[in-house]
């Protein structure tokens, strides 16, 4: 008779392929099922020798696995994940887990687990990140639902994922949607920190290095405190030639980026729940704007500006400065996104774990950096921190890098520059660092026009006061 499956996986497009040989490289079997047959039959008879069962239907998927049954869904998110669910329902018995390891919107986790476990089923939205390599070498993983479901798969999931220190880079992050939001606020991380490499580039370009030069720098810099995956890749293209031209691969790509939405569901929650995420909508403007290339390349020959060129600034004082620049707005990012979460972790009652959050991200996902560490040991340290740039280590490190920071958004603003994120991380900070902000003004223009009342500097607490204001004709 053969043997039931441990574990199963529908949707055979890379991602789910390399998550499928990850789970049977560590010693679990793996059914497989995807719509189109051929594709199952391909999968299987590639990786012969393997404990994978290919099944041409989803009834012989389902009758394959092991009870309870664990099957994990990899189809594109929205639509396509109910329909599975639907054709699923009635093939499944009580207590079989369903996962959706898509970059879901966590509302619909949220309806999806109250729709499951209705049907006496449980339900895990869990966010995968790493890409194609961290599918298969081992992701980090942001699991949400009920903890009960949690520790019936927490040993493949602890198996699969990436290893830092011995320690899997995984953990229940809460209950309902929890998963699948923190996967949310990490892609929101990752725009900005995207945005403020690219930005860190174009300030070198114009500085006249060369992609080459370009490359070392970023190498070295994946040698310190900046070091991670992002920084590494960005080294690695820079290098890269293209072997029809022999001209560097990153000058012949058009600057018109894509997105795939989860940076604006950070946006929409962020508004949602009165959170500034600068850096990260500078980064997603950014992403909207580089689309817009038919408008740009019309206003590049109307609208005037300073040249970019600053080939004639110190190459090895500009380097530095650009390093503590990103390096600080590195850090806003970050703790914006922290931010976020502390604050809909609170609303939603999820007792998010934000350091033990940081620490499933040192391995497998794409903002992996060596100074997550620094953000783990900020959150061991103080559990109730209100918010990261306030942690000792932080402090220093921003108000260290504060002075060469502002010579970077000045001299990028001063030859034409655009730096977004960079300008929107230092406005923050300064923002931040202001005991006293012209918002008294803005008070006197709501109640002016609105008579929405004010509070005052010599009068107690909560107590509001209206002005009759002259009256304004024309």
């Amino acid at each position: 008779m053969t043997r039931a499956s441990d574990f199963g996986l529908i949707g055979l497009a890379v991602m789910g392929q390399n998550l499928v040989l990850n789970v049977e490289s560590r010693g679990f079997q793996v059914s497989v099922y995807n719509r189109t047959p051929a594709v199952t039959d391909e999968f299987v008879a590639a990786h012969p020798g393997k404990r994978l069962v290919g099944t041409p239907t989803l009834e012989a998927f389902v009758q394959s696995l092991a009870r309870p049954r664990k099957l994990m869904i990899m189809v594109k998110a929205g639509a396509a994940v109910d329909a599975v669910i639907e054709q699923l329902i009635p093939l499944l018995e009580p207590d079989d887990i369903v996962i959706d390891g898509g970059n879901s919107l966590y509302t619909d986790t949220e309806r999806r687990d109250a729709w499951l476990t209705a049907q006496g089923l449980r339900f895990i939205g869990a966010g995968v990140s790493g890409g194609e390599e961290g599918a298969r070498k081992g992701p980090a993983i942001m699991p949400g639902g009920p903890a009960s479901t949690w520790g019936l798969m927490r040993p493949i999931f602890e198996a699969i994922a990436a290893k830092v220190d011995g320690e899997p880079c995984v953990m229940h992050i809460g209950p309902g949607g929890a998963g699948h939001y923190v996967k949310m606020i990490h892609n929101g991380i990752e725009y900005g920190d995207m945005q403020l490499i690219c930005e860190a580039y174009a300030i070198f370009k114009a500085a006249g290095l060369s992609t080459d030069e370009m490359a070392a720098v970023f190498n070295r810099w994946n040698e310190g405190e900046l070091q991670s995956y992002l920084i590494q890749i960005t080294g690695k293209a820079l290098e890269q030639r293209d072997t029809e031209t022999g001209q560097p691969i990153v000058e012949l790509i058009l600057d018109q980026a894509g997105q795939k939405g989860t940076g604006q569901w950070t946006l929409l929650n962020a508004a949602e729940n009165a959170v500034v995420i600068s850096t990260i909508n500078a980064a997603v403007e950014a992403r909207v704007l580089s689309s817009q290339k038919a408008l740009r390349v019309r206003a590049s020959t109307q609208l005037q500006g300073p040249s970019p060129n600053i080939s004639g600034v110190d190459r090895a004082t500009l380097v530095n400065q650009v390093h503590e620049a990103l390096y600080a707005s590195k850090v806003v990012s970050y703790a914006q996104g922290l931010d976020l979460m502390r604050t809909m972790g609170e609303k939603k009652a999820w007792g998010l774990d934000l350091g033990g959050i940081a620490a499933i991200w040192r391995g497998g996902c794409i903002i992996r950096a060596r100074f997550l560490n620094r953000i783990t040991e900020a959150y061991r340290a103080d559990p109730g921190l209100q918010h990261l740039m306030l942690a000792p280590f932080f402090v220093e490190v921003l108000n260290r890098a504060q002075q060469p920071w502002r010579e970077v958004v000045a001299l990028a603003v001063r030859h034409g520059i655009a730096v977004p994120a960079f300008g929107a991380s230092l406005g923050y900070f300064d923002s931040l660092r202001s005991a006293r902000l012209p918002a008294n003004l803005l008070q006197a223009q709501r109640d002016f026009f609105g008579a929405h009342t004010y509070e005052r500097v010599d009068k107690p607490a909560g107590q509001w006061f209206h002005t009759a204001w002259p009256e304004v004709i024309g």
